[in-house]
């Protein structure tokens, strides 16, 4: 990217305040409709940008009026923000989408809307249109900011609204934010992807990386921590690129620093990293800041080259390894997380086995692990697959098998020391307070709600594969 095009990812003010107006009249044309108020049901699939972009629809919503419900029936807008990233994640929005036909009958004044990845892709919008009618507005990944102009034009002009524009110019700063927590924080510094790995539609539907300007990431950091937030992820379909192309002066490391100096007691993770771009400089300030969580989260997806090389990820096993052992020379204690897939075309067991002895070389403290979903539109989705699927599910029952042993000895070494916990919640079904320490592991205890929302001290006194339980050390209650 050269200089100055970066300046073109920004949606322009002009734009941003037509907006704000469409929310405005949108909000007396609903008014009108429902003078007992309206409220919207919101559903997000997948990852943690969808959630954030979530929140960003909920605060537009909340710009026309809408209150928010968790009940289908109570709603008079419903919008599901989709993900594409598998072939099932898929398969779930077209079947909830299916179940929307009864909530339409019973409320014919009801409005669905779809938006996210999975929307951004022409053969789903076609789909969408042409199967089913009652869905009222479809927006792709580079429009959801004009939703206020979407939800107008559908009450006024009673017309089905889809728009999936082809463009990359979707960086919108200025709009509100619906935060779904106050305890935890998602922070997106960048959209977009350039890496192109053969089996990800994730450049296709995001567009190529454009990252925010540093001040304004920073400075929606502060707003995360002024309201109470302990726990600050930042956000990018590949973090370590951020600034790339940029003329801000700034990369990944910078801001890691640049939000270390806000005042405050909180954490900083980020993710996802892509390996090929985790630079040394990086691991020292995640090293050098001490609100920078020692947690981080490193997809390796294979540990056979000959696999890494078709996927198209631009580094090999070694240098994954290498970049292992320099972030454990500067944080001993680190926690180190991953995604895998098993079964990619052409893989074969020998691969797998790769794969399983890099595991084992690293010790993760957990794993995302996936089975080969192919998708249309990717490279990989053309490859041979020789491979049946049911051989490929014992090769993950295998991966599952050797990771559970490996994170029950992790957590079994922590049995009688004390750790730190963001208490974040009460889980119904124990009834214990359940929170994460700074490597990202759950923690179950026992204490009073008060706690909740602060960092405990909690002494662990059992260790299962995924949980650790303890009980506080002490009464402190920094919050």
């Amino acid at each position: 990217m050269q200089e100055g095009i970066q300046s073109r990812a920004f949606v322009d003010s002009g734009e941003l305040e037509k907006q704000r107006k469409y929310a405005m009249q949108a909000a007396e044309v609903l008014s009108s409709v429902h003078p007992h108020g309206y409220k919207a049901f919101v559903h997000v699939y997948g990852c943690q940008q969808n959630v954030s972009d979530g929140e960003r629809m909920k605060g537009l919503l909340e710009l026309m009026g809408f209150g928010f419900t968790d009940e289908l029936e109570e709603a008079d807008l419903v919008l599901f923000h989709t993900c594409a990233i598998r072939e099932h994640a898929e398969d779930r929005v077209f079947g909830n989408v299916g179940a929307l036909k009864h909530y339409k009958a019973t409320h014919p004044n009801g409005m669905i809307v779809l938006g996210g990845c999975m929307t951004q892709q022409q053969r789903v919008a076609e789909r969408i249109k042409h199967s089913y009618p009652y869905v009222d507005i479809l927006f792709g990944t580079h429009a959801a900011h004009k939703l206020p102009e979407f939800v107008f034009r559908r009450l006024t002009a009673k017309k089905r609204v889809f728009d999936i524009v082809e463009d990359d110019r979707d960086i919108s700063e200025g709009l509100p934010v619906h935060r779904d927590s106050r305890i935890r924080g998602w922070l997106p510094v960048m959209y977009g992807c350039n890496n192109f790995c053969t089996y990800c539609i994730v450049p296709y539907v995001r567009g190529r990386e454009r990252s925010r300007r540093p001040e304004m990431i920073v400075s929606e950091a502060k707003e995360l921590v002024n309201m109470g937030c302990r726990d600050i992820t930042l956000l990018g379909q590949n973090v370590n690129s951020y600034g790339i192309g940029c003329d801000y002066g700034y990369d990944f490391a910078d801001l890691i620093r640049a939000v270390n100096e806000i005042e405050g007691d909180f954490l900083i993770r980020f993710m996802t990293s892509h390996p090929k771009d985790c630079s040394i400089r990086l691991l020292d300030a995640m090293a050098e800041c001490k609100k920078a969580a020692k947690h981080l989260h490193l997809p390796f997806q294979s540990g056979s080259d000959r696999i890494l090389k078709a996927m198209n990820r631009r580094y090999d096993r070694e240098k994954y390894l290498s970049l292992i052992r320099a972030a454990r020379e500067r944080m001993p204690d680190l926690s180190i997380t991953s995604d895998v897939i098993v079964g990619f075309p052409g893989e074969t067991y020998e691969d797998f086995k790769e794969t399983l002895s890099l595991v084992r070389e690293v010790g993760f403290t957990s794993l995302f692990t996936f089975i080969y979903s192919p998708r249309e539109g990717t490279p990989a989705a053309k490859l041979p697959d020789p491979v049946p699927h049911s051989e490929k599910v014992k090769w993950l029952q295998e991966l599952t098998a050797l990771q559970e042993e490996i994170a029950a000895e992790r957590n079994s070494a922590l049995l009688n020391k004390t750790v730190r916990v963001l208490a974040e919640s009460r889980d119904e079904s124990t009834g214990l307070i359940e929170g994460r320490t700074e490597g990202n592991v759950t923690v179950e205890f026992d204490a009073d709600d008060s706690v909740i929302g602060s960092f405990t001290d909690v002494r662990i006194t059992e260790a299962l594969n995924w949980i650790l339980r303890g009980t506080p050390a002490n009464n402190t209650d920094d919050k």
